[in-house]
């Protein structure tokens, strides 16, 4: 008989600083600010939550506590700030339109009542703490982790039993039925069509694709640049050469569409957050985002010799019970997966970059080696031939 194989021990350290900001600085700013918007008397005090993000790779999140007088009553309520990173941070993202992320929040909630934090005030001109930043309430709830990744196992997801975890996974889909069910979404969500910030294309997902190649030339010309990637450079050059024929009509694309972005109580969704790469375009852009970004993890999981989660959040599964709760059949994702490596590859650049930054990692020889999903990246350009 032979010997089980022992797995490889999961990253020491999987966590991305994201911000030098100073604590008391932040609290000082924000309470002059609140004292200038509330009503008169409210005499609002902040506390900053110390506390340490396990999910997320792009904006900062900044929990508070916000006491003021209300009908002469000291009260304290709960928020997330989701604030824009400063330049000086190296952004993952080339901007943060953070009123869109705001409005696109809103509209979700009111037009399709997919569950999402009520939102608060909104600071869109960056005089208070330098970047934009709103206010959303605080809610209670469960999301899989990404530090470590979820399907490393030990922790609520992983540990759940196979009905429950068929649960999360159909109300999680759900939630993209009826985000792309409301109509007209070309009129109601126009502002967030990549055309309105410069991307040409003659159809939502040429803009898309657009936008896409942008963010790459971004990731790799701006202050402490990446150095190129061949696989993000085959990758652009077959998307382009082989757009879809058929997209039809746009819908509102969450974009960010994976359940690490999504908090769960009994199972079930109860808010749906980070909406920075929303946009207008095909839903098959979320469905393989929502496939995707599992496989990486389950990648990462079996490069280290761990079982992971290999039937969850299948390909074939996704799509089934998609047309089953929204009565359309989506398109092939073939093209859509390969988008979304593409993508994934310009967040490792960036987020690699921040860590190089902030003396988290040493410059790499090989920009690719901090691609955690490579294996499948080349794995996907060779079925499509590219």
């Amino acid at each position: 008989m032979t010997d089980p194989v022992t797995p490889s021990p999961p990253p020491a350290d999987m966590t991305l600083q994201r911000s030098s900001r100073d604590a008391d600085d932040l609290r000082a700013r924000l309470t002059g600010w609140l004292a200038g918007v509330l009503p008169e008397g409210s005499a609002p005090t902040v506390t900053v939550h110390d506390g340490i993000q396990t999910n997320g790779m792009s904006s900062e999140t900044v929990l508070l506590g916000v006491t003021s007088t209300e009908d002469g009553a000291r009260i304290t309520r709960e928020y997330v700030a989701r604030v824009a990173p400063a330049a000086g941070d190296l952004p993952v993202f080339a901007e943060y339109r953070l009123t869109d992320q705001y409005d696109a929040m809103r509209l979700a909630g009111e037009l399709a009542g997919v569950p999402v934090p009520p939102v608060g005030l909104n600071e869109p001109t960056g005089d208070v703490l330098g970047t934009p930043f709103f206010l959303m309430e605080r809610l209670d709830g469960a999301v899989p982790p990404d530090v470590l990744p979820y399907p490393f196992g030990d922790n609520w997801l992983f540990d759940a039993s196979p009905e429950q975890q068929e649960r999360l996974q159909r109300t999680s889909i759900a939630v993209l039925a009826r985000l792309h069910a409301v109509p007209d979404a070309a009129t109601t969500f126009g502002f967030l069509d990549p055309a309105v910030t410069g991307h040409e294309g003659a159809t939502p997902l040429a803009r898309n694709l657009a936008k896409t190649r942008a963010w790459y030339e971004y990731a790799i010309t701006t202050d402490e640049a990446s150095p190129r990637s061949p696989l993000i450079e085959r990758g652009l050059a077959w998307l382009e050469a082989n757009l879809p024929a058929e997209e039809g009509d746009p819908v509102l694309v969450w974009g960010d569409s994976r359940i690490g972005n999504m908090m769960y109580r009994d199972f079930e969704p109860v808010a749906v957050l980070d909406w920075e790469m929303a946009t207008l375009g095909p839903r098959e852009m979320d469905l393989a985002w929502l496939v995707f970004a599992h496989q990486v993890f389950q990648e990462i999981a079996t490069m280290l010799g761990l079982p992971g989660m290999p039937d969850f959040l299948a390909a074939d599964d996704v799509v089934a019970t998609y047309r089953e709760l929204s009565g359309v059949e989506p398109g092939d994702l073939t093209w859509y997966l390969v988008h979304a490596a593409v993508n994934w590859g310009c967040v490792f650049l960036r987020t690699s970059a921040r860590q190089i930054h902030f003396g988290e990692i040493e410059r790499p020889e090989d920009p690719e080696s901090v691609f955690h999903h490579r294996p499948l990246f080349e794995r996907l350009l060779e079925e499509v031939g590219a």
